[in-house]
């Protein structure tokens, strides 16, 4: 549920099962309470699928490294995805460079997945970010997150990798996106 005064993001657009639902994109920040189920689950996702290769206090270490502010306008966004009080998805961008955006901590709540919601965050952060001037967003994701490769790649991100080669290898899996400029007219 939003709060009084709370901005939802520009270009979210409701259709008939969001109307339903009552979900809705906020601006946020990472230390929002609302964001801690998000931060909790990524621990806990990540560890499942890396414990072997990253420790539970690097895990934590990799959540927090980059400090709120990064997330905050004018050089970045943090957005939550809610429905009715939960929060449901999430994610944000920070500032790469003067012309890309990185998107970061993009989640599905794990009881919420295969609804389409990581898609909608992630075009809501584009619009945002071409919003706010970038002309290109770049992301990475782990060797072990081929639904994430594929919801990439579904969107247009090109891998800066060989899509062929050994993943495990590879680890973070880079991607890069030319906004077009009709995201910004969203």
């Amino acid at each position: 549920m939003t709060r009084a005064g709370e901005r939802t993001a520009p270009g979210w657009n409701v259709d008939a099962q969001t109307a339903v639902l009552g979900d809705v994109v906020i601006h946020a920040s990472p230390t929002d309470p609302r964001a801690q189920p998000m931060f909790d689950d990524l621990v806990v996702e990540y560890g499942r699928r890396y414990a072997e290769i990253i420790g539970p206090g690097d895990l934590e270490a990799e959540l927090t490294r980059y400090p709120p502010e990064h997330f905050a306008p004018p050089d970045g966004v943090f957005l939550l995805l809610l429905r009715g009080s939960e929060t449901i998805g999430g994610g944000g961008f920070m500032r790469h460079d003067d012309h890309t955006a990185e998107l970061k901590r993009i989640w599905t709540h794990n009881g919420y997945r295969r609804q389409g919601l990581a898609r909608r965050v992630v075009e809501a952060l584009e619009i945002e970010a071409a919003q706010a001037g970038y002309r290109r967003v770049c992301l990475s994701t782990g060797f072990r997150q081929p639904e994430a490769v594929a919801l990439y790649l579904a969107l247009g991100y090109q891998p800066l990798f060989d899509l062929d080669g050994d993943w495990q290898a590879i680890f973070s899996l880079p991607f890069e996106k030319h906004l077009t400029g009709k995201e910004a007219s969203a």
